[in-house]
């Protein structure tokens, strides 16, 4: 069962811009905070950020931090990652997924990733 379809990806440069698209099939996504997460070649699956079901907030990881932006468009039930300013290191499947936010102090993340979908790749390469 589809629960989430990811698309945008595809190949850029070093520095540039793509926006990866999320759309929920079979719940609505106000109900639920929400997360990126990646898989690059070789590698584990690593969160990249996190919203609230309201889009009243959001989380970064590190590496991503300043140069990605998550947003949501309840209304079209659909949520996005614009990533500027890529990197090489940023190459990997892209899954968007319904997650869990815990807060330690000031510093939130996204876990307990589930119905994520088939992803979507993003290459950085010149």
């Amino acid at each position: 069962q589809v629960h989430v379809v990811e698309s945008g990806g595809g190949l850029a440069q070093p520095g540039g811009s793509l926006r990866l698209s999320c759309a929920a099939t079979d719940f609505d996504l106000s109900d639920f905070h929400m997360a990126w997460l990646r898989q690059a070649p070789g590698k584990g699956l690593e969160w990249v950020c996190g919203s609230y079901s309201t889009g009243s907030d959001s989380y970064y990881s590190d590496g991503v931090k300043g140069r990605f932006t998550i947003s949501r468009d309840n209304g079209r039930n659909t949520l996005y990652l614009q990533m500027d300013n890529l990197r090489v290191e940023d190459t990997a499947l892209y899954y968007c997924a319904k997650a869990s936010i815990y807060c330690t102090g000031s510093a939130c993340y996204p876990s307990d990733f589930r119905s994520w979908g088939q992803g979507t790749h993003v290459i950085v390469s010149s």
